[in-house]
């Protein structure tokens, strides 16, 4: 029989049962959708991941006081224990320290006019910017001249400033944090809410000033580090301790009185756990592939069943075993081949419709994304479950005794 001939005959078979060959196919349509758009979805989050320590700053050590206990093994209280002096031995002794930025934090209550906001109010080095990848979107950032005079000035969030002023234009207007004017000369470019934290919540001011007029204090929140591109961020860590310790006459087998955050070990422990998480989802996704394959063989079996007179005319007739087994195997990979055609256009289309109702309702596509190896993978999957599922059925027709199938009824 020739192959075009079998092609026919096998599609003309199909078409007979269109409502039981969707049926069929359905489990493949699921299995490979879903494999597609859960690794679209998986892939987007682990950018969205990466993109919120990226947020922080880049090669960053973060250095915060260490905890006090009372002696129950119950940590109590924060150490105020870091000063500006740290700051500038680190960047004095490390050479693999590009910049440092001493912070003070607080949040405060921040007033213009009648209106009023509870933003977090920081006190930071004109380093922040540079060293926390913050832009400014309008009017500048302070400079080391208002550090030194202990200016009034603030750099504000893009939140901060719709919260307060609304259309209008925040540079040059005063706000009063505390009760203390500060002549607002900057806003900076949003970078969007991370759950714990809104960077485009806050109100940035000299640390001087901070420390000396806002707080009250002579202590540091933390200290942000960046480190030269190409060093070793765990040998850096390892320096920085060094001096810290010495800093803080620290004895040998003693523990630290600080922490200090290697953000790139956050980025790598994020990244993995978001990749151990999308393969478990694709692993379940993959599972309907196998029952889709399974859903394949169960009809092929009882499509051989209802067949089996058609098969007993066609090998008295001639039909080789080949013939008729080619002829089930290709009704099988048709359907597989189908439904992993159908299954890629709803995965591709579940993750732009994805996107765009997020966009709709959050004003920021989520980022799932259409990947091409997926999309191989799972099409590729799903023909190869049709040759496999579809096999044994073909070969049971193939080894039909024309004889008994004459006689079947």
């Amino acid at each position: 029989m020739l192959f075009w001939t079998i092609v026919k005959v096998a599609l003309r078979s199909l078409a007979a049962n269109k409502l039981r060959s969707f049926l069929t196919m359905l489990g493949v349509i699921i299995g490979v959708a879903a494999v597609i758009a859960m690794l679209g979805l998986g892939a987007g989050t682990r950018e969205k991941v990466m993109e919120s320590v990226r947020t922080m700053g880049a090669n960053l050590l973060v250095i915060r006081p260490g905890m006090t206990g009372g002696g129950t093994g119950v940590f109590t209280a924060e150490r105020v224990n870091l000063k500006v002096e740290d700051a500038q031995a680190i960047l004095a002794q490390v050479p693999e320290i590009e910049m440092v930025c001493p912070e003070v934090t607080g949040r405060y209550q921040v007033k213009f006019m009648n209106k009023n906001s509870r933003p977090s109010v920081n006190g930071e080095a004109t380093t922040y910017f540079a060293v926390r990848n913050y832009i400014i979107d309008k009017g500048r950032a302070f400079t080391e001249s208002d550090e030194i005079r202990n200016a009034r000035v603030a750099v504000i969030g893009p939140k901060t400033a719709e919260d307060l002023f609304g259309e209008l234009d925040p540079i040059g207007q005063t706000i009063k944090v505390r009760g203390i004017n500060f002549l607002v000369v900057g806003v900076t470019k949003p970078k969007g809410d991370q759950g714990w934290f809104n960077p485009d919540d806050q109100v940035i001011i000299p640390y001087t000033t901070a420390m000396n007029q806002v707080m009250g204090r002579d202590n540091l929140s933390s200290i942000y580090c960046k480190v030269r591109n190409g060093v070793d961020m765990t040998k850096a860590q390892e320096k920085v301790t060094e001096v810290l310790r010495r800093q803080h006459r620290i004895q040998p087998g003693a523990p630290d009185d600080f922490t200090i955050r290697n953000l790139q070990e956050i980025s790598d422990s994020l990244n993995q756990v978001s990749k151990v998480f999308t393969m478990l989802l694709a692993g379940v996704a993959a599972v309907s592939l196998l029952v889709g394959g399974i859903g394949i063989m169960n009809i092929m079996l009882v499509t051989v069943t209802e067949r089996t007179r058609e098969i007993g005319v066609r090998k008295a007739l001639g039909a080789r075993a080949i013939d008729l087994m080619s002829q089930f195997l290709l009704e099988a990979v048709v359907i597989s081949l189908t439904g992993g055609l159908i299954g890629v256009a709803l995965g591709v289309g579940a993750i732009v419709a994805f996107n765009k109702v997020t966009e709709a309702v959050s004003g920021s596509a989520y980022g799932a994304q259409v990947q091409l190896l997926p999309i191989i993978i799972s099409f590729g999957f799903s023909v190869l479950v049709g040759m496999f599922f579809g096999w044994y059925p073909a070969r049971k027709a193939a080894k039909l005794d024309p004889i008994e199938a004459l006689r079947y009824e």
